[in-house]
């Protein structure tokens, strides 16, 4: 389900998003100086760890903000099976 740009349901947390996601391309960073500075496996497993749950939490937050706007809005407009099928299919995704 396409929707215009100026409706999607993170919109009002956007900001909020950029600078989680910021936080979280620095963290990558520091990970490949661990890797270039030769750091010890384990140390460099757990920055990767925390990294992954920081990126599940954003788009948890993504899920959650699309269900309660988007998807609310397609099944209020007639629309709801396809944007059911299509949440389904994308938390499908993250349970890979």
């Amino acid at each position: 389900m396409e929707e215009s740009e100026d409706t999607h349901g993170y919109q009002p947390d956007k900001a909020q998003l950029q600078k989680r996601l910021r936080r979280i391309g620095g963290q990558v960073q520091g990970i490949t100086r661990m890797i270039e500075e030769d750091r010890y496996c384990v140390d460099v497993l757990v920055q990767l760890c925390a990294a992954r749950a920081a990126l599940d939490r954003v788009a948890l937050h993504l899920i959650e903000s699309h269900t309660k706007g988007c998807v609310r809005q397609a099944i209020e407009g007639g629309e709801g099976e396809r944007a059911v099928e299509e949440l389904v299919d994308v938390i499908g995704r993250f349970t890979r």
